[in-house]
């Protein structure tokens, strides 16, 4: 299965939204619509939720995989500066659409492409250059 970079955005911006007590943990299942998103099936959500505790932007006790799901307690610092990064709508159109004019991205390449045109649009706001 192809990593989806639209997926992974629409989910981390779902966990952050996700209303637990701190310090608690949950099972996400992509079976039981917590997480579910139009035109996404459970399968592709419940990979798409491995790749995000893989890549460390979610707090998963244990490390694994429970089922289909994850176990979730928050998003890590990583995953907020990641999310913040890819929030705004604007910002993350002009995102997509550079890492495609490209080719090929990761998830630290999105992260720094996003920030420069946040970066960008402070600069347009504050006349500050970053």
């Amino acid at each position: 299965m192809k990593r989806n970079m639209e997926l992974i955005r629409e989910l981390l911006l779902k966990l952050e939204s996700y209303s637990n007590p701190p310090g608690t943990m949950v099972v996400i299942d992509p079976y039981h619509g917590q997480v579910r998103i139009d035109g996404y099936s459970p399968d592709e959500i419940a990979y798409h939720l491995a790749l995000i505790r893989e890549a460390g932007f979610i707090e998963s006790p244990g490390s694994q995989s429970v089922g289909l799901g994850v176990t979730f307690r928050r998003l890590s610092w990583d995953g907020h500066d990641y999310l913040d990064a890819i929030r705004d709508p604007e910002i993350w159109r002009k995102t997509k659409r550079g890492a495609e004019a490209a080719g090929s991205f990761t998830f630290d390449l999105v992260k720094d492409l996003a920030r420069g045109f946040i970066k960008t649009k402070i600069r347009e706001h504050t006349g500050v250059d970053l």
